[in-house]
């Protein structure tokens, strides 16, 4: 699987050296270099790249209006490239695959290329079930009929949360987050380990979770079911779950629904 790639910077020398990087990665092709926004958003939309690295401050069009100015198309993939941290929380909400720090570091550049490589791997699985699909319903109408619909779900919610605490941009499994607590407007999420502070809201985070395994179990706490290890009575019909660290989390009366599942 090749990765065709545009490199976006208004700075040739950045552009030189990233592109000399990148030849340490036999499966990238550079198909096209830009110096500039504009130019950027007309050879992504002519050339559809897989894989973007864009310059975040850019004279004119810098690179979050790139990202905005090829939303009308099925958008590559973006790692964003700078020299300001500042910018690091806009890219991350920009649902970049990575923010790289000028000069690029050959390990994290290598981290990064193998991310691309898992999103384009999950993306041309989906493709081809719906290819495989669509042939059925051609030459065997009925067994389309009967095969269950294609599960999308685990695509439609977060792998990995960024987090920004104590002034520093933390990337958290979402596998690894054992339960989350609210307090107000920021969520304390706990991976067994450590604790981290997020800025927002229990309802628009419970959007991002999947709901089959992150399950509210009180007013403020969700919890990952697979990390319950073992559920313990309390009393007035209140329990308590046991997750892998050994953390315990109270489940209210009206969430008791969520207990019964390990229970039947």
């Amino acid at each position: 699987m090749t990765i065709r790639t545009i490199l976006v910077d208004d700075e040739k020398l950045a552009i030189q050296g990233l592109q000399l990087r990148l030849e340490a990665f036999p499966d990238v092709e550079v198909i096209d270099t830009c110096s500039n926004g504009r130019e950027a958003i007309r050879k992504i939309k002519t050339e559809k790249p897989d894989l973007v690295f864009l310059d975040i401050q850019m004279p004119g069009f810098d690179g979050f209006s790139v990202v905005k100015g090829v939303m009308e198309i099925e958008p590559p993939l973006f790692v964003f490239v700078t020299a300001y941290q500042e910018h690091a929380i806009r890219a991350f909400e920009a649902n970049a695959v990575n923010y790289l720090m000028k000069p690029v570091d050959v390990d994290k550049l290598a981290d990064t290329i193998e991310r691309v490589r898992q999103r384009m791997a999950e993306k041309k699985s989906a493709e081809e079930a719906e290819k495989l699909k669509n042939v059925l319903s051609e030459v065997a109408p009925d067994a389309v009929e009967n095969m269950p619909e294609q599960d999308d779900s685990t695509n439609r919610y977060e792998k990995l949360i960024n987090v920004k605490d104590r002034g520093q941009i933390f990337r958290v499994d979402v596998d690894s987050i054992e339960h989350i607590e609210a307090a107000g407007d920021y969520m304390c999420i706990y991976t067994g380990d450590n604790s981290l502070i997020l800025r927002e809201t229990m309802k628009d985070l419970e959007r991002r979770l999947d709901p089959r395994v992150f399950q509210r179990v009180h007013r403020s706490t969700i919890v990952n079911l697979d990390q319950v290890r073992q559920v313990k009575p309390h009393t007035n019909g209140e329990c308590f779950l046991v997750l892998e660290s050994g953390a315990q989390v109270k489940v209210s009366r009206s969430y008791r629904d969520v207990v019964a599942r390990f229970v039947h």
